[in-house]
């Protein structure tokens, strides 16, 4: 399973990647699309709306359940990734890189200090 060292982590299983300046990308990792299965579905109608940290900002759904996605910080989500709509498997063959879920413009950058590394990710999924 793999780790990346360039995003951040949170305990519900979401990683976030600063691109520019207060600028991130957000997504599921990889542990979480393989505890879910095949994906099916992505569902985010979040654009434009100023979310709080933890706050729900879609929901994924695989074969046998669906799962909320929950804001690893606060901030507005400024984009969905709209290549899901047609591959949502991009999510389980890529979850860091094609499969990412929203561009998400970051309230306050000093927040993603406070989420996981991959050494700490990687201890909390074993």
């Amino acid at each position: 399973m793999s780790f990346p060292s360039n995003v951040k982590y949170t305990k519900d299983h979401e990683w976030i990647r600063i691109e520019s300046e207060n600028i991130a990308l957000v997504g599921i990792t990889h542990f979480a699309q393989q505890e879910l299965g095949d994906i099916v579905y992505v569902d985010i109608a979040t654009v434009g709306n100023a979310l709080q940290k933890d706050e729900v900002f879609g929901t994924v759904e695989a074969v046998k359940t669906v799962s909320d996605l929950f804001l690893p910080v606060s901030g507005t989500v400024l984009e969905v990734n709209a290549t899901l709509n047609k591959q949502p498997d991009l999510v389980n063959t890529d979850p860091y890189g094609e499969g990412w879920m929203i561009k998400l413009a970051v309230a306050d950058i000093a927040d993603i200090d406070g989420l996981m590394d991959a050494a700490a990710y990687e201890q909390l999924v074993g």
